[in-house]
């Protein structure tokens, strides 16, 4: 009997322990989340803007023939560099040549017709001095005059234009540049000022040109008018940086309305001639913040609808949301302009088990 009373004693206390662990393992709610975290970083960052941009040359001519006619040569290789001056193409001249010659000899016939009737007038004013002709004759005589001096002057007109369409037979290159290739070859037909023969473009300096947003109006003035260091400009072309840095050489006169860009135009020297034009690359901005800038690791962040978040650390060892204002991502971090203090830490692994409120056992800071 006292042996039953016993057991049943110390089954008794055995469930009243089982039920006080229970209750202390309710109360003490879920287990912390491991996490690591990290004080933000402060301090000066350099980073690169990125902006679409198309080379092109600083000047460029379309070469188009003056007069119709036959092309009779062609006097370059193409894409050979040529000189100012240097003859291109040939142009038929036996029309032009002839019509040359035609107005030569119209102008002798003007000059005789002229001299006739200067010697006609004077002779008519001696008459007249002495009434021995009538004044009618005289003034007949004097405008025969003048409509010969017109008709002389009109041929030496025509020479000149005759003379430039002589000249027009042969095209020269109007500045030392690199030609393309040719559009017609020896033999073809071409029309004045329509036909198409080829293009010269300057090379030994190119321009890079992009569009920026009218936002950044300001910070390109500022720049144009500092004029700073040469490494500020570089243009990459995929993973190759071009090894030349260009200058800021002016902004557009007026944003375009309908985009609300304007353009801006870089020179870049081309020494080596690895630069052509049309070529589409990427212009690079060096940049340098402040030495307050804030840097978090990029994975410590969270969006949710647009908008960015950190968890950091608090009281209890709990954590909150904060919602921060991004700027330039750097290489594995980026820059937080708004929402985080230069002294304080944040979470930045394990933050995908964490909700507002957590509790965290964080490992040992990380600088």
């Amino acid at each position: 009997m006292r042996h039953s009373i016993f057991s049943g004693v110390v089954v008794l206390l055995l469930l009243s322990a089982c039920g006080d662990q229970t209750n202390k393992a309710s109360n003490a709610g879920p287990a912390p989340v491991k996490v690591k975290v990290e004080p933000v970083s402060v301090g000066e960052a350099s980073y690169y803007d990125e902006y679409p941009a198309t080379v092109t040359p600083l000047n460029l001519v379309e070469l188009r023939p003056q007069v119709s006619g036959y092309v009779t040569g062609i006097h370059f290789k193409d894409g050979e560099r040529v000189k100012k001056g240097q003859l291109l193409y040939s142009i038929d001249a036996q029309l032009y040549n002839a019509n040359h010659q035609q107005a030569i000899a119209n102008l002798s016939v003007q000059e005789a017709n002229l001299m006739k009737a200067r010697k006609d007038a004077e002779r008519y004013r001696e008459l007249a001095k002495h009434d021995a002709v009538a004044r009618q004759l005289v003034d007949n005589a004097e405008a025969a005059l003048e409509a010969a001096k017109k008709q002389a002057e009109a041929a030496k007109a025509n020479i000149e234009a005759v003379q430039t369409s002589v000249r027009y037979t042969r095209v020269y290159a109007p500045f030392n540049g690199l030609i393309g290739i040719s559009l017609v070859k020896v033999g073809a037909a071409v029309s004045a000022g329509q036909t198409l023969l080829n293009t010269v473009s300057t090379d030994d300096e190119l321009a890079v040109d992009i569009y920026l947003d009218q936002r950044e109006i300001y910070r390109f003035t500022r720049l144009l008018e500092s004029k700073p260091q040469d490494s500020v400009f570089s243009i990459a072309f995929g993973k190759d940086i071009y090894p030349y840095p260009g200058k800021l050489a002016f902004l557009d006169r007026a944003v375009d309305p309908q985009t609300g860009t304007i353009k801006a135009r870089l020179v870049f020297p081309n020494p080596k001639k690895e630069l052509r034009a049309g070529m589409n690359g990427t212009l690079r901005v060096k940049t340098s913040s402040s030495s307050e800038t804030i840097l978090i690791p990029y994975k410590a962040v969270t969006e949710m609808l647009g908008e960015y978040f950190v968890y950091v650390p608090g009281d209890s060892s709990k954590v909150s949301q904060r919602r921060i204002a991004l700027g330039k991502q750097i290489g594995a971090n980026v820059i937080v302009e708004e929402g985080l203090a230069p002294n304080e830490q944040i979470v930045v692994e394990g933050i995908q088990n964490l909700r507002e409120g957590s509790v965290i056992a964080p490992d040992a800071a990380q600088p």
